[in-house]
């Protein structure tokens, strides 16, 4: 009987190998992003993402489904060493103006273009700060993670009601404060 339940071990490890494998092709850049986003280090943010799978791929073991998505657990881990770089550093609200555009640009993409997207970048970042720590993390694992609301909701451990009000209180909040600045 044991040796059946040890088989029945190895092959889920090894089928979620290969679903992280997968996942760091797709989520990477995604969790780098939201990282860059909350602590405003672009080399940081990118050592922050290769911990994030690093820590998953040895918490294998302990991974259970329980009707939440390998990405979501990827994200709770994001946010988690997110939460702890933070703690390291100092108390400061980090830095966000020009860091993700810079992070992950295109290279050859138009000067011009470019321009026009960091200005824009900048006016939103600089708005960001005056969001709710939850309303940043929403908006981060939502339009820079690409995950949905019901993902975020999991994420977050909230309702996904709750996920829809933050964002479009903060969309509201960074309409508003972008309007006023122009």
């Amino acid at each position: 009987m044991s040796t059946s339940r040890d088989r029945d071990k190895a092959e889920a490890r090894a089928r979620y190998e290969i679903e992280l494998a997968s996942l760091y092709e797709e989520y990477y850049d995604r969790i780098a992003r939201y990282a860059c986003v909350h602590i405003g280090d672009r080399c940081d943010a990118e050592d922050l993402a290769g911990d994030v799978f690093l820590k998953a791929l040895k918490s294998l073991d302990s991974y259970e489904e329980r009707g939440v998505p390998m990405q979501a657990w990827l994200f709770r881990i994001a946010h988690n060493l997110v939460v702890d770089y933070l703690r390291k550093k100092t108390k400061a609200i980090p830095s966000y103006a020009g860091t993700v555009e810079n992070a992950f640009q295109q290279a050859d993409a138009d000067p011009e273009l470019m321009a026009e997207q960091s200005i824009r970048m900048e006016k939103v970042t600089r708005a960001m700060v005056q969001l709710t720590a939850d309303q940043r993390q929403v908006v981060g694992l939502r339009f820079l993670g690409g995950l949905s609301s019901k993902e975020v909701a999991q994420i977050m451990k909230k309702s996904d009601g709750a996920v829809r009000e933050m964002q479009r209180a903060a969309v509201e909040r960074l309409r508003n404060i972008l309007a006023i600045e122009g």
